[in-house]
C-alpha cells in the first residue's frame, strides 16, 4: 500500500516550485490564484527570495504549503492509499485527499501563520531538539520543569522536540543533559509550536475551521494529534484545531500506517526531512521522494 507524506515548516528553500511553475500549467494557475488570495507575490518570493525572507512565518507555512499540494497535483493517476503530514504539512495532506478545496486550504494556512506569530509575541517560548534519550524520560523530566514545557514533535526514535516558555526549555535542556542526552539544543523557531503556549491561536484557527468546509477524504488520514486513520470530517476538523496545542505524534503516526498496511511512503513537497526520520523509524519500507 502507498502512503504519501507532506512535510512541515522547515523545509522551505530559495528556488522552490520554480520547475513546477515552468513545467505544468495547473501549477501556474494555482501560483497565480495563490498570490491573489494571500495579496502579496508569494510566487516570487518562493523563486527568488532570500532564506531570511522565506524564514517569515506569513511566508514560510504558505510556502511549504503551496509547493506540496501542487506537486500532489501534477502527480498522474493520483491515488494514495493513505496520506500523513507533519504539523503544517497536515494541511497539505487534507488537500491531497480532498477534504478541503485548495483556497479554503490556503486562507486557513495563511490565517494559522498570522495566529502563531501573534501567539508568539504574547509569551517568550521556544523549542529545543532532544537526542538519543527515550521519551519516557524526557516527558518525566519536562512534568518537573517549573514552568510550561511539554513534548512537542515524536519525530523518530531518540529524536524528541520539546517546547514551551524560553526559561522553562533553558532548564529542561540542562537537566536532560545531566540525563544523558547526547544533545539538547535550542532550535531557532519564533515560539513554543504545539504547546500551550498556543492557545491564543488555537482559539483564532478554531472559528475559522469552525466555518470551513470539510469533506469526506479519498483516502484515511492519518493525524498529528491521534496517529489514528480518521475519514470523519467532523473529527478531521475537530483534530486539526487540536493539533497546535497537542503534539506532534510523527513516530506513533508512522508506526500505525505500517501497521495498517503501508510499505511504501511517498514525500511530496519540499525536501526529504520526513524520509530521513521514516528510515529511522522503520528500515523495511520502501521511502521515495517525490
Amino acid at each position: 500500500m502507498k502512503a504519501l507524506v507532506f512535510p512541515g515548516q522547515g523545509a522551505q528553500f530559495s528556488g522552490m516550485g520554480k520547475d513546477l511553475y515552468e513545467n505544468y500549467e495547473i501549477a501556474k494557475q494555482l501560483f497565480d490564484s495563490a498570490n491573489e488570495i494571500l495579496g502579496f507575490d508569494i510566487k516570487k518570493i518562493m523563486f527568488e527570495g532570500t532564506d531570511e525572507e522565506l524564514k517569515q512565518t506569513k511566508v514560510t507555512q504558505p510556502a511549504v504549503f503551496l509547493h506540496s499540494v501542487i506537486q500532489a497535483k501534477t502527480i498522474e493517476n493520483f491515488t494514495p492509499d493513505m496520506v500523513a503530514g507533519h504539523s503544517l504539512g497536515e494541511f497539505s495532506a487534507l488537500v491531497a485527499s480532498g477534504v478541503l478545496s485548495f483556497e479554503d486550504g490556503l486562507k486557513l494556512v495563511s490565517q494559522r501563520a498570522m495566529a502563531m506569530q501573534k501567539a508568539c509575541e504574547i509569551t517568550p517560548s521556544t523549542m529545543a531538539a532532544v537526542l538519543n534519550l527515550e521519551d519516557a524520560i524526557v516527558e518525566d523530566i519536562c512534568e518537573k520543569v517549573e514552568g510550561t514545557v511539554v513534548a512537542a514533535n515524536y519525530n523518530c526514535p531518540g529524536q524528541l522536540v520539546i517546547s514551551g516558555e524560553t526559561k522553562a526549555v533553558e532548564k529542561a535542556c540542562e537537566l536532560l543533559k545531566e540525563a544523558g542526552a547526547k544533545r539538547a539544543l535550542i532550535l531557532p523557531v519564533s515560539g513554543g509550536f504545539h504547546s500551550p503556549m498556543m492557545e491564543p491561536a488555537r482559539e483564532e484557527l478554531a472559528k475559522a475551521i469552525e466555518n470551513t468546509t470539510f469533506n469526506a477524504p479519498i483516502c484515511p488520514v492519518y493525524q498529528n494529534v491521534t496517529a489514528t486513520a480518521i475519514t470523519d470530517p467532523t473529527e478531521i476538523k475537530k483534530n486539526l484545531i487540536t493539533q497546535l496545542t497537542a503534539p506532534v505524534k510523527w513516530t506513533q503516526s508512522v508506526r500505525q500506517m505500517i501497521a495498517d498496511g503501508a510499505t511504501s511512503f511517498s514525500e511530496v513537497g519540499p525536501g526529504k526531512v520526513l524520509i530521513g526520520l521514516i528510515n529511522k523509524i522503520d528500515k523495511t519500507v520502501e521511502t521515495v521522494k517525490l
